[in-house]
Order: C-alpha cells, then structure tokens, then sequence
C-alpha cells in the first residue's frame, strides 16, 4: 500500500498541512512539539479510524476548532486507487468516506488500508494490564478478519448481560436465561480463542527471528498465549467457574481475561528485560505483525516508526533499518528529532530516502 498524498486540517496541533510522499522511507525530522508524531498518527486513523495514542475523537481537535479533516489518496500493490477521508465534527461526529461513498458502519472500512505503526507507547504492552494486549491482539486481527471484531462485540454484549445476571440470580427462571446467556458466550468465546491461537501461533516464529537480528543474536524470546481455554473446553471453564462467579458476581473466567506472556531467557520480559529489550522485543513483534498482515492481505501495510531511537542504541538502529530496507517491506514513515544522525544510518545502509522537516505543525520536503 502506497500513501500518495496526505491532507490535514485541524487535526492536534496542525491547522492546515498537506504533503506528497515516496514510495520508499519518509522521513519525518524536527524539534519535540513539532507535529511529527501527529502526523504519523493521522496516517494511522485513516487505516484504523482512531488515533493510535488512546486519545477520544475529542482531543484529536485542534484548540479552539469545532472539527477536524484527515484526507489521504492511496495506490494499492494490485494497482486500485482509494481517497480516504476522515472527518470529526462535535455537532455531525465521525464520519469516513472511500471515495464518494460514505461507510455505513465505520468498522467496515478497518482493513482496506493496512498500517503497522511502532510507536513509544507499545510500552504499555509490556508495562500494563492484560487487557491492553488484548486490545492490541484485537486491533491487529479485525484489520485481517473482520468476523472476528463483531464476535468479540458479541461476546463483550453476552457477557455484560451475563455479569448482570449473576447480580440477581435468586431462582430457577434466573439459572435457565443464564444457562441460554453461557450457550452463546461459548460460541462467540471458543471463535475468538481459536482466531487468536491461530495469529499468535504465526507471531511466535516471526517474533523470535526479528529479535535475533536486531540482538545480533545475543539473546532469544518468546511469545506465549494465554487463556483458560488452552486446557479446557469453554463449557467446562464455566462450570467449573460458576460457584466463584456466582460468589463476585462476574464472571471470572473466559477469553476476556486472555494475555500475551512475553519472555527473554525464559524469564518474564517486563521484569528482568532492560528498557532496550523490551524495546526490541515490541519491535520485532510489530514486524513479525507486518509480516502476518502481508502474507494474509497480499498487501504490504504502511510501517510507521516513530520517534525510532527512544530507548535503542545505534546498532541496533541500524539493524532495524537494514531488515526493513529490504525488499519484504514497502512504504516507511520515520519520525525522529536529529536530522543527521537518521540521515547518517541510512545512507550507510545504502537506503533511498525522502526527508521532511516538520516545524510548528507544517511540514514542508527537503530540498
């Protein structure tokens, strides 16, 4: 997928700004605050339809303005043209558009557009709860399958009026809606288990293979799911739940408490990798992701690297640019503050690049 031209207005801290880019590494330079990270982020809503910081439609708008406009035009590698558009408005909402056509559900457009953005805030994957790598596993499925995102919205329904229910259960006509309420969830949930197994499956191999490029070696991981349902079917884990679900309240067991167990050296990875490893570790997970996505789509995704030496020595850097100059990647945006230092790594790399400098939400290319 190839991004011809992006078009912003009142989007964060830049009030107008359009650019044209190649169909090789962009690169984004300029001073913090400048406006880099928002546009990588307006790129990153127009495949995804949300910002990738965890920020509400809301606080994407640009102080003072009542609405927001993200425009892009896209070449696909099977040769179709897109123009997207994305727009905000707090009296209208959210509204996105494929050419003229405007979608009728928002997710439907999830997908079209493949992007993979690495970013410092993947820290969270490592630092936080659970249910931000859930979120981060249902992010990168629905982009692929797009069933799966209305069955997790199915599950998340059932289950809500299930946890209702387990509040007020006092009789027989209670204990038969709840037994109907746990067919469905083990429907939905046993779907979203095996989808889950299955990408993760894919991930390990990957995961592990980029990591040891970028260690040069030095050290291996893993990626592991986990989930009640590895060992059991659905409907056991819930009978042999009930009676501590039926004492909180909730239910306790099930796919919405899955996670992602990551690892080096066989240790957990978020209390015995230092910063740069699990730096590393989220970066190779994000390109063993961009190759899933490619393979599954045939459609290399757009790769967004931002503020790309947070927390990452220069060699491994430099490895990062080398494996993803290659021909296994297309289209590259790279955020970072000194100009010299990433334009020094790329051309010892021998990589074609386009440089942009970013000042006070304008973005105007480097002659």
């Amino acid at each position: 997928m190839l991004l011809r031209k992006l078009s912003l207005v009142n989007f964060k801290n830049i009030r107008s700004a359009s650019a044209e880019f190649s169909a090789g590494i962009n690169c984004l330079v300029g001073g913090n605050g400048a406006g880099k990270t928002n546009i990588l982020d307006a790129i990153y809503y127009l495949s995804m339809c949300k910002s990738a910081l965890a920020m509400t439609d809301r606080q994407n708008l640009c102080h003072g303005e009542p609405f927001f406009v993200i425009e892009g035009a896209y070449d696909s590698d099977a040769g179709r043209h897109f123009d997207i558009v994305c727009s905000y408005a707090q009296q209208g909402g959210k509204k996105v558009k494929n050419g003229s056509k405007e979608y009728d559900r928002i997710a439907d457009h999830v997908g079209l557009i493949p992007v993979v953005i690495v970013s410092p805030a993947d820290a969270f994957l490592v630092s936080d709860a659970a249910e931000e790598r859930r979120r981060y596993l249902n992010a990168f499925i629905s982009q692929l399958d797009r069933d799966y995102l209305q069955t997790v919205m199915r599950y998340n329904a059932v289950l809500g009026e299930r946890n209702r229910l387990l509040k007020e259960l006092s009789g027989p006509t209670q204990e038969e809606i709840l037994s109907v309420l746990d067919q469905q969830l083990i429907a939905h949930g046993e779907k979203i288990h095996a989808r889950r197994a299955a990408f993760i499956d894919r991930l390990r191999p990957l995961t592990a293979a980029y990591y040891r490029t970028l260690s040069d070696d030095r050290e291996q991981v893993e990626l592991l799911y986990r989930s009640d349902l590895n060992d059991k079917p659905f409907e056991e884990v819930l009978k042999a739940s009930f009676e501590r679900d039926r004492i909180n309240q909730f239910t306790t067991a099930g796919v919405h408490r899955d996670d992602l167990s990551m690892r080096i050296g066989g240790r957990a990875l978020r209390k015995y990798g230092s910063q740069g490893q699990q730096k590393s570790f989220l970066i190779a997970l994000k390109l063993a992701q961009y190759a899933v996505v490619a393979d599954t789509a045939a459609e290399k995704p757009i790769l967004l690297l931002d503020d790309l030496f947070d927390k990452l020595d220069t060699e491994r850097v430099e490895r990062l640019i080398g494996l993803v100059g290659g021909d296994d990647f297309g289209q590259i945006f790279i955020s970072d503050c000194n100009p010299h230092r990433l334009q020094s790594i790329l051309e010892k790399n021998g990589s074609r690049y386009a440089l942009f400098r970013v000042e006070a939400g304008h973005v105007e290319p480097n002659p």
